[in-house]
């Protein structure tokens, strides 16, 4: 029920912004949303940091909460809906609506390199995901990853068709929040040229990376392989302040 309230908020507060209510581009402060929500501070702040993390708004020390005007100019690069760090919706997608196709689900061994990068032991199974990702039909990522079976024991096909990111929060509570990503550029293998319609001389864009639940935990280790023209990608950094 928590979730569903600030995810809400979440929804309604973006309506509002995109609807441009808020003209001095500065949002009431936590208790007077409080209490026109009429729920908890908590779920205010949860709402707001998850906005803040989505680069939507921005809180300036001692003057309040601000809309970032980069929003409003060009809202097709800020689509995530939840709190977890999605990637699809960081790409570039002129408002087309985001598809996933199930190329393979199955449970393989671990190997010594998954071993390292999860944190497991030898001997510990993982489920290895590969999806097609597409935007109204139009393929643009091959994405191979490999989850631990005892981070996500109840996984599924039928779950893995969907966003596993969500799936885990809502069953969990627990959120994926962190990455170590790496991007280059490859020359195209047949299966790109297959999946995702590039001509032999056209290359593909590669991310490999490693993310992470909010207490640290290493969720997922995936390689994407992005049509090159989709490779727009789209994140926020946050700067450490004393620099």
């Amino acid at each position: 029920m928590a979730d569903l309230v600030y995810r809400n908020i979440m929804k309604d507060l973006k309506e509002r912004i995109q609807v441009n209510e808020f003209a001095s581009k500065k949002l009431p402060d936590e208790r007077s949303l409080s209490e026109s929500y009429g729920v908890s501070r908590s779920s205010i702040k949860r709402a707001l940091n998850v906005l803040a993390n989505q680069g939507i708004i921005f809180k300036k020390r001692g003057s309040g909460t601000f809309i970032n005007p980069l929003y409003q100019k060009n809202q097709t690069i800020f689509q995530y809906e939840g709190s977890n760090l999605g990637v699809t919706d960081s790409f570039k997608s002129d408002g087309q609506t985001p598809q996933i196709k199930l190329l393979d689900f199955k449970v393989v061994p671990a190997s010594e390199e998954l071993q390292t990068e999860l944190f497991l032991n030898p001997g510990e199974f993982v489920y290895e995901i590969k999806r097609l990702r597409s935007f109204d039909d139009k393929p643009f990522m091959i994405e191979l990853g490999y989850i631990p079976i005892r981070v996500a024991p109840e996984l599924n096909a039928q779950r893995v068709e969907g966003s596993i990111f969500n799936y885990f929060e809502d069953a969990t509570g627990n959120s994926v929040t962190k990455s170590f990503m790496t991007i280059t550029a490859d020359p195209s293998t047949k299966e790109d040229q297959e999946l995702l319609g590039l001509k032999p001389v056209e290359p593909v864009g590669v991310m490999e990376g490693i993310f992470f639940l909010d207490d640290g935990t290493p969720f997922e280790v995936s390689n994407m392989r992005i049509h090159y023209k989709y490779l727009n990608y789209n994140t926020f950094v946050n700067l450490d302040e004393d620099k």
